[in-house]
């Protein structure tokens, strides 16, 4: 039976062997790596088998579209360095097209580069060295394009990198007008080889005036007799403004359109008075002696009165009669009667000018009112009295005589 120091020297060796084996396995566990995170270095001991223990002991979380090499489930080696590159959501639009994409390079110019789309002669909205941030960014990108504007008569190509045609003309130095139109239009996206007119566009204003003719308003008077009418107040015409716009492309007239209307002075309506007044029964007239010798023997009558009156008080004159020396009524509706008397009123009322118009509202020989010759039928014969002849006034006149004596006439 062995003895107890044998005993206790056997486990005193047993345990030797374990603790040494044990220190060999932790030796073996223990690496020591380089973990590179977005670039950032660092060093690290750790107790772990794969490349996602690293990531575990130092509390890194990567997600799917994370770039992590070597992959996370490779061993991991002592000495080895670790990289982890975070993804970042980039926007790009190049010529006005835009795609969302992610990236795991740190700079634009990478991620173009990754993405195919790097050309030394685009231009950027931003650096090409710009840092890409966890958040992300948005970046434009204009590509050369080849364009033929024709513009004033001239045709013109160029290679620019534009965005829209209106960057397009902007950087050839062609400055539109307010009216001018671009085909296609300005804000189009500019694509190779597009071809671009411009059409000068001017207009021209011209105001020219038209008449606006006045009404004629009829109103009844109790102080002009039926058949009378008088002017109150005489027409006038208004006047009306219109300014018209003619446009021309190129030079060219294309049409023109009003642009405003402008009543500058108003219509007076003419206003006629239209008598309602009932006329007194006409006084007969006697009837003229037709032979000479009832002339002679008028005149003998006149020189006896006369003498008979000497000495005593006159008497009124009476309304003239028609005598030999007038003709009798005479023609197709014309009535010659006291042509004489009528002869002597048209030379004082008018110079004897019976085709006369001053403008003055009165017309002809006898200076007949519009009013006045309609009044009295002077439309039977003519629309004013200046446009009658003498014997269709003279007509007229006895007319107006038979129903108011020569009072109508300041020279009887």
């Amino acid at each position: 039976m062995p003895s107890r120091k044998t005993l206790l020297a056997t486990a005193a060796g047993a345990t030797a062997i374990v603790l040494a084996a044990g220190g060999a396995t932790a030796a073996a566990l223990d690496k020591a790596v380089t973990l590179s995170v977005d670039g950032q270095a660092s060093d690290h001991h750790v107790f772990g088998s794969t490349v996602r223990d690293l990531l575990d002991d130092q509390g890194i979380a990567v997600g799917s579209a994370d770039r992590v090499s070597p992959s996370l489930d490779a061993p991991l080696r002592d000495g080895e360095t670790v990289s982890v590159a975070y993804a970042r959501p980039l926007t790009v639009t190049v010529d006005g097209r835009t795609q969302r994409v992610t990236t795991t390079e740190r700079t634009v110019d990478g991620a173009l580069a990754a993405l195919g789309l790097r050309d030394d002669a685009a231009r950027l909205s931003v650096s090409r060295s710009l840092g890409i941030g966890r958040s992300g960014l948005s970046v434009s990108v204009v590509t050369p394009k080849r364009v033929t504007v024709t513009v004033d008569g001239t045709k013109v190509t160029r290679t620019i990198t534009a965005g829209t045609v209106a960057e397009a003309l902007g950087q050839l130095r062609i400055t539109l007008g307010r009216g001018d139109r671009v085909t296609p239009a300005a804000s189009t996206p500019l694509t190779d080889g597009l071809a671009v007119t411009v059409a000068r566009v001017t207009t021209k204003d011209s105001t020219r005036t038209e008449t606006i003719g006045h009404d004629t308003v009829r109103r009844e008077s109790s102080s002009l007799y039926v058949g009378d009418t008088d002017v109150q107040t005489r027409g006038r015409d208004g006047v009306r403004t219109v300014v018209t716009r003619t446009t021309s492309v190129d030079g060219r007239a294309t049409g023109t359109t009003e642009v405003s209307s402008t009543v500058t002075r108003k219509p007076v309506d003419e206003v006629v008075l239209v008598g309602t007044k009932r006329r007194p029964e006409p006084v007969a007239t006697p009837t003229p002696s037709s032979s000479s010798s009832a002339d002679s023997s008028s005149d003998s009558s006149d020189d006896s009165a006369q003498g008979s009156t000497q000495g005593s008080t006159p008497t009124a004159t009476p309304t003239p009669t028609p005598t030999a020396s007038e003709p009798a009524p005479s023609g197709a509706g014309l009535n010659l009667a006291r042509a004489a008397m009528w002869d002597r009123i048209a030379a004082c009322e008018s110079g004897g000018n019976w085709a006369i118009n001053t403008g003055n509202g009165y017309y002809g020989g006898l200076q007949f009112a519009q009013g006045t010759w309609v009044g009295a039928g002077g439309t039977d014969f003519a629309s004013r009295a200046d446009l009658a002849s003498r014997a269709e006034q003279i007509t007229v006149a006895n007319r107006l005589y038979a129903s108011s004596g020569t009072s109508p006439w300041g020279c009887a």
